[in-house]
């Protein structure tokens, strides 16, 4: 007898919760948080589940708010059915394309998936978006757009540091989003991003820096959250990959790393390691690192100063 995967289970319970009304239209599904605490499963299956609903049309992102049942649920068109419903939009094709690749991740985005996921041809695609490219970078606004950063505090540091987590929360709502923005030479031209450069450079103007200092101390920052934003990711995509969570990794690989540490040639290593005392949390590192950061800018600063 074949076991049914998690995802789909959990998929099959949200269904059905759909069509007997326990969600009705508009209503928001459970959060990935929600359901990885409801079913007790990691974080990958849970947006898996959510991904299959989103294939069937049941239901749909709504950026700001999450998943939500669309209002022809009960009646929702599958793949290869025709669109019936209100013209298509660009923003309904940002909103799938950020679904799915939220889902899967951005190499999972194509345009046949994004127009499978709305029921319609592809080519209906194009008549709106020219193509991946520029449906990335639309993505993108919509995804730096989501949620405001606000008034830039009165002083440089509190302002900086609000910034980054700002920045590190987007990544983590979308985590496809720091492979996407990883280039420097070639920035990704959006409105929305640029408006987090320029509220960085508006909590620098009141500095001693340079312009070019300014510069570099807002591509530094940018460069540290995204490193860590797509570590994150990529360790996502190793535990949905491996499907074995970080601590049963460690422990299948554990002898080879005692085999390593048994010559004594990492005497450093092993003491740091031997009684078990630190747990890598990327999290902790986060703010460590950010707050090493700033202190090497205060430094910068106090040199300009003199």
């Amino acid at each position: 007898m074949t076991t049914q995967p998690p995802y789909l289970a959990i998929a099959a319970e949200l269904r059905r919760r759909v069509q007997v009304g326990e969600l009705g239209p508009g209503d928001r599904l459970p959060s990935t948080r929600a359901i990885t605490r409801e079913w007790g499963v990691a974080m990958a299956t849970a947006t898996k589940a959510l991904a299959v609903l989103r294939q069937e049309g049941l239901v749909r992102p709504e950026p700001g708010v999450g998943t939500v049942v669309v209002p022809s649920a009960k009646g929702a068109r599958t793949a290869g059915d025709a669109r019936t419903a209100s013209p298509l939009a660009r923003g309904e094709i940002v909103a799938a394309a950020l679904g799915l690749a939220d889902a899967e991740g951005l190499p999972a985005l194509t345009m046949r998936r994004v127009a499978t996921v709305l029921g319609v041809s592809t080519m209906a695609l194009y008549r709106h978006v020219p193509g991946k490219p520029e449906l990335v970078r639309l993505m993108t606004d919509a995804a730096c757009g989501e949620v405001p950063l606000g008034p830039v505090p009165g002083h440089w540091r509190t302002a900086l540091e609000q910034g980054a987590r700002w920045l590190r929360d987007v990544y983590a709502r979308h985590p496809w989003l720091a492979h996407a923005m990883a280039s420097y030479t070639r920035p990704v031209a959006t409105p929305n991003a640029m408006a987090y450069t320029e509220w960085v450079l508006r909590a620098l103007r009141s500095t001693p820096l340079s312009p070019a200092q300014k510069l570099h101390t807002h591509l530094a920052i940018f460069a540290y959250v995204q490193g860590l934003s797509m570590a994150d990711d990529l360790e996502a995509q190793a535990r949905q990959d491996s499907g074995i969570s970080d601590s049963e990794w460690m422990e299948q690989n554990e002898p080879r790393f005692d085999a390593i540490q048994s010559g004594r040639t990492y005497p450093e290593l092993a003491a740091m390691t031997s009684d078990g005392g630190f747990g890598l949390d990327l999290r902790t590192l986060f703010e460590f690192g950010l707050a090493r950061t700033l202190d090497g800018i205060a430094a910068l600063i106090d040199e300009t100063s003199a």
